[in-house]
């Protein structure tokens, strides 16, 4: 017997084989999932007998974990926990604290009557956090260990006949929390399926797959290897007319499998006792003068990093929400996932051969903790010849389980685990079981044991390095010679935590720039919010810190490209934009559009391409254009028809759309399209851009007798400030500087330097205010407030000049011009005016707005905004983000319409915008209905209250988004450095 201190691989097991999809085998099993007896001991010392039934203890559901059991509402068994990098526990491999949390699992398991006689039975875990024992009818029979890999023990020998006990003690922690420190909650229990399986004489072991495609003479070469092949095993590919023999090849015309074009073929195994359906995909994965190729055809990996999780039930992943997953991947133009930082449930593999994404498929295994400042990783088990073993046993079972799979085109040897003398041995091990696939490592850059060079959040400058061939060298020149040979592929950037990330076009354009960058993959799918609920009843999404953790990683765990409800959130249409399979990129200074097939395999035969032309709401006339057919990788320069009906130019431009557009679905899209009309991608031109406001007004200001000021329907007081608007009451109307920081802001750009939220902080920005330095009617009749904004304890400041007039439709005309004022260095969050109105339904105020839309944008995130007519209540233009943050910015809006409870309007229109002397199509639009200062300080969405006001931002430019928060800050070409800023805005009123 063995204890959870002891590295050793897992004892009583039998050989890790392949996992063959749910049902495709006609062998017999039977489901232990369900009700379980479970008792939670402090210890791992439990001093409970294998023989006792439980009879008295709880019910808990297998699978699932024990801190979740009465998720949302309560937390018998222990809380969840939320580290990044570093361990909950003192660093003394292989001793962890006495305090382990160990949950003792009772089931009686009794055999069908029908179930077979002769052969072996099994009993299979599909994954167990952390170390788990075994014991049937109190005898101890297997220990195992690595927590998303499969488990099967032979149980032919210790079951009896009728009922048997099945006792199983699980460890929160163990020697192998070393080794399993990744990103995520720390979360136990048997949170996987567990079965039995019976095993028939003559069956099928362990099956292997090899499907080659050859490129060349459209040919695909199979062999179907089988251990222990029983004599009359056979192999038939019926659809290829193949019938052969265990291990023997045969060729033959096929179509490819990819993920663009994921064709399957049913392959049957039939051995004596036992017949298996497979699906096979021929395809090649092939590096060739360091670019990465699948089926001979250059591929970039478009990708996302995927955690396994659900908001109730963890880990705990069903089928469902697996293929929700993928569907929501497909619809929004990603083609690949690396399966962050453990192997999946094999199911998730199931569909993404079905539905056709490309897997990097990762090795259990990461010991960030290990990891020092000083870029040491002193006692780390990847260094460590006794771990080897332990390491070597985690590869090989994940290998032998996913093999079959074609969508795996690499094999990864796990996450931020650094280098040591067991990555050669682990490397080795997978050479062995598959030479077909390359292999994947981050940790040693050195690249000696791998075929890909990857990193992690390279800026957009080191990348273009890289592709260019020229990025530093690094320690070892014979070791550096070889890794400029390979491909490089960002295995994670592009962090989209919070509002985020910024800058995603950059790089994508560099990887279609560069034939050697073969890639990324998005830092990561999901919010990892888990579901509870407050003590009103309010449900939300916690995160580290929420279950009164004394250790923890704060918000770090909300970093997805979805919700922890899986609803998408503005960055993933961004992504789905910047993805697209065949892009309308606006060129030769905005006159054409360059459409771009980047399918690798694909032409463009299932699209039309369709246009509209729009000014406003009003649609001018559509069409379509008949483009051939583009092959993969072509190109085509298009412009509008010459004979459109474009209007005379006035405040509202006019847009020339075109869109490609899918109808209908073949055999292959139908697994998951979602029914057409399907836009794949969209391209728009100005073609009639927006003048300036005509005629504002001059003059149209008085002064009262009390010294306050009328300019026609604004009310001033006597040192200049906004009092009244259209009947409106104004509670202010000032400059301002500062958004509710991101969570991006928060951090420091590749961890040097100050955060930008400590930077403006720094200069107050946070807390601004205005003084009205004076106030006068100019020689023309207008009023003439001059003012300047600063925080405290500095003397950077904007110095403003308000010039308001009256137009003789009863609007009013305001032209602002703001200077920065002092010594600045560093950026700012925005610059422009807030107009804060007193409103007491602010969430109900309908917004409609002529700009870019319909989703949020920011000036690194605007590819998937398009330019059009617009509307949204104030409520639906927030953005719910799992921590509260700056959300909703609009931009290019040249008129929004405030439609209130009352029956009366608003309306804003834009005039002229200028930022550090550059014009600038609209102006940036958000609205909430509680302050910034309210939207910092809320940790959750539920915590935010309307105030009964709405807040306006019109701003001349905003910063962007970045990356900060895991990889690089802001790019300079979205870096909002401190410079003059000029507004002009026309606000009439109607109704009320």
């Amino acid at each position: 017997m063995t204890d959870h201190v002891t590295v050793i691989p897992p004892t009583g097991v039998v050989p890790a084989r392949f996992r063959p999809p749910t049902g495709s085998s006609d062998a017999r099993t039977a489901s232990l999932d369900g009700p379980w007896r479970f008792r939670l001991h402090p210890t791992a010392r439990t001093g409970a007998d294998p023989k006792d039934p439980g009879d008295d203890w709880d019910t808990i559901a297998v699978p699932g974990h024990w801190q979740l059991a009465q998720a949302p509402d309560a937390w018998p068994y222990g809380t969840p926990a939320y580290s990044n990098k570093l361990f909950p526990f003192p660093i003394d491999p292989p001793f962890v604290p006495d305090d382990n949390p160990t949950g003792e699992y009772r089931r009686i398991v009794e055999l069908p009557e029908d179930w077979p006689t002769g052969g072996r039975t099994y009993l299979r875990f599909e994954g167990v956090d952390s170390w788990f024992e075994v014991a049937v009818n109190g005898t101890v029979v297997a220990t195992s260990h690595g927590s998303r890999l499969p488990t099967e023990i032979d149980l032919t020998d210790v079951l009896q006949p009728g009922q048997n006990l099945l006792a199983v003690r699980v460890t929160q922690w163990s020697a192998f929390s070393y080794v399993e420190d990744q990103d995520q909650w720390w979360l136990s229990g048997i949170f996987r399926s567990v079965t039995l399986e019976h095993r028939p004489d003559a069956g099928l072991g362990h099956v292997g797959i090899t499907a080659d495609y050859h490129h060349t003479t459209g040919t695909g070469t199979i062999r179907v290897d089988v251990e222990d092949a029983a004599p009359g095993t056979r192999v038939t590919v019926a659809e290829l007319g193949l019938d052969l023999a265990p291990g023997e090849t045969a060729t033959a015309a096929v179509d490819p499998w990819s993920a663009e074009r994921p064709r399957l073929y049913e392959v049957v195994v039939q051995a004596p006792g036992e017949r298996v359906v497979l699906q096979a995909g021929f395809r090649t994965v092939a590096i060739v003068d360091g670019v990465f190729l699948v089926n001979g055809a250059p591929v970039k990996l478009r990708g996302v990093n995927r955690h396994e999780f659900d908001p109730l039930r963890g880990r705990s992943v069903g089928a469902e929400l697996m293929e929700q997953d993928v569907l929501l991947m497909k619809r929004h133009h990603i083609n690949a996932v690396r399966t962050s930082h453990y192997p999946p449930h094999p199911h998730f593999l199931d569909l993404c051969d079905r539905h056709g994404l490309y897997v990097i498929d990762e090795n259990d295994l990461e010991t960030h903790g290990f990891e020092q400042e000083d870029g040491r990783w002193p006692g780390n088990p990847v260094d460590d010849p006794a771990w080897e073993d332990v390491l070597v046993d985690r590869v090989t079972r994940m290998v032998r389980r996913d093999a079959h799979h074609p969508s795996i085109i690499l094999w990864s040897l796990g996450n931020e685990a650094g280098g040591g003398c067991n990555i050669a041995a682990m490397s080795a091990a997978v050479r062995a079981l598959d030479p077909t696939r390359p292999i994947h490592y981050e940790g040693d850059w050195s690249s000696d044991h791998v075929d890909v060079y990857s990193r992690m959040y390279a800026t957009s400058e080191h990348t273009e390095l890289i592709g260019r061939g020229v990025d530093p060298a690094l320690a070892r020149p014979e070791a550096d010679a070889r890794r400029r040979l390979m491909p490089f592929l960002q295995c994670e950037y592009a962090h989209a935590m919070g509002n985020g990330p910024g800058g995603l076009s950059d790089y994508d354009d560099l990887f279609d720039r560069y034939p050697r960058l073969m890639g990324g993959f998005i830092w990561e799918w999901i919010d990892h919010g888990l579901s509870r609920r407050d003590a009103e009843g309010r449900e939300f999404a916690a995160y580290g810190g929420d279950f009164g953790e004394l250790f923890h990683d704060g918000t770090f765990v909300a970093d997805g490209l979805v919700l922890p409800d899986r609803t998408p959130s503005p960055s993933l249409l961004e992504v789905a934009a910047v993805f697209a399979p065949v892009r309308l990129d606006v060129v030769d200074g905005g006159d054409a559009l360059l459409v771009r097939n980047r399918y690798a395999f694909r032409d463009t035969a299932h699209l039309t391409f369709e246009w509209t032309l729009s000014h406003g709401s009003s649609v001018l006339a559509t069409g379509t254009l008949d483009l051939g057919v583009l092959a993969p990788g072509a190109s085509v320069r298009v412009t509008p028809p010459a004979d459109l009906p474009l209007p005379p130019a006035d405040h509202t431009p006019t847009f020339w759309t075109l869109r490609a557009v899918q109808h209908a679905a073949d055999a292959l899209d139908a697994s998951w399209f979602a029914g057409g009309p399907w836009v794949v991608a969209t391209g728009q031109l100005a073609v009639v851009p927006a003048v300036a406001l005509a005629d504002v007004a001059a003059g149209g200001a008085r002064q009262e007798a009390d010294g306050s000021y009328v300019v026609g329907p604004a009310r001033f007081d006597e040192v200049g400030n906004l009092v009244t608007l259209h009947g409106r009451r104004v509670a202010e109307l000032r400059v301002d500087a500062w958004r509710a920081p991101t969570d991006n802001d928060r951090r420091s750009g590749m961890w040097v330097g100050p955060s930008d939220e400590a930077v403006w902080k720094e200069r107050g920005l946070h807390l601004l205010a205005e003084r009205k330095i004076s106030a006068a009617l100019d020689a023309d009749g207008a009023l003439v407030v001059e003012a300047r904004t600063a925080g405290p304890r500095t003397r950077n400041g904007f110095r403003t000049t308000y010039v308001w007039s009256s137009g003789a439709d009863g609007s009013v005309d305001l032209r602002v011009r703001i200077v920065p004022d002092g010594r600045w260095t560093g950026s700012i969050a925005r610059l422009g005016l807030l107009l804060t109105l007193d409103e007491a339904a602010a969430s109900d105020v309908a917004v409609s707005w002529l700009g870019l839309g319909p989703d949020e944008s920011y000036a690194d995130s605007a590819k998937a905004a398009v330019g059009g007519a617009w509307s949204h209540t104030v409520r639906d233009l927030q953005t719910r983000y799992t921590h509260p943050q700056e959300n909703g910015a609009r931009r290019g809006v040249t008129h929004a319409a405030l439609d209130f409870a009352d029956g009366s309007t608003l309306t804003l229109d834009a005039g002229p915008t200028v930022y550090g002397g550059v014009p600038r199509a609209g102006v940036e639009l958000s609205l909430r209905p509680w302050s910034d200062r309210a939207l910092d300080l809320a940790a959750h969405p539920h915590e935010l209250t309307p105030d009964g006001r709405l807040y306006v931002h019109v701003d001349a430019a905003q910063h962007g988004l970045g990356s900060a928060a895991c990889g690089p800050g802001v790019l300079p070409n979205a870096v909002l450095n401190p410079a003059p800023a000029e507004l002009t805005l026309r606000l009439t009123s109607r109704g009320l």
